[in-house]
């Protein structure tokens, strides 16, 4: 489990596809402290490392196809910046909310507007039962812990101040960017409770 808050961003630095896998090397300050299976998130996807290089401060994830076709890692490059976060101590603080490492879909950035010191970003998803955002919710992008502002059928904003803009790849996204979105934990249990509730009736 994960909160949302991001340690820290690392830097692709080899992709090397092997059948419909996809090996990752990410270089970061954090790769020290890694080792051989622990969780990661990047960019809200939970991967394990499967190899640490402590020399070089690198270490590298391995991606599955599906992994591939439901996130934004299949538009990755060599020089991507990847906001990371490891898993959660059991005795640490939740700042942020409940992210379980598991994107719903990727969504695309259709508005960045400046304003006045910080920045509001609208994104674009495809609406379904449990694909839902409200207003003052919870909502993780790239990973980020976010609260929403705007709620509308298949699109929010949020706003991000100075320092999320810097310490996270936020300060990347342009019109057209494709990044990752996890929904609410909470909010996908009770949609599919109403669900199973409707449908018995």
């Amino acid at each position: 489990m994960f909160t949302g808050i991001i340690e820290t961003m690392g830097k692709v630095v080899s992709i090397k596809r092997d059948k419909g896998n996809i090996h990752f090397t990410i270089e970061t300050s954090i790769a020290s402290e890694l080792k051989v299976d622990q969780s990661i998130a990047h960019d809200g996807v939970c991967l394990t490392s499967v190899h640490v290089d402590k020399a070089k401060n690198q270490y590298t994830v391995t991606a599955i196809q599906e992994t591939l076709d439901k996130t934004n890692m299949r538009t990755w490059e060599v020089g991507y910046e990847v906001n990371l976060e490891r898993c959660m101590k059991i005795d640490g603080r939740l700042d942020g909310h409940i992210v379980q490492g598991h994107v719903d879909q990727t969504a695309t950035c259709t508005s960045v507007e400046e304003t006045d010191g910080s920045w509001k970003f609208w994104f674009e998803y495809d609406p379904g039962p449990k694909n839902i955002t409200v207003e003052k919710g919870s909502i993780s992008v790239n990973g980020v812990s976010l609260t929403v502002v705007d709620s509308e059928p298949n699109m929010f904003s949020v706003a991000i101040i100075p320092y999320t803009y810097e310490v996270t790849n936020f300060h990347n996204f342009r019109k057209g960017s494709v990044i990752n979105l996890e929904f609410d934990i909470i909010g996908k249990y009770v949609a599919r409770l109403l669900e199973q509730h409707f449908a018995a009736k």
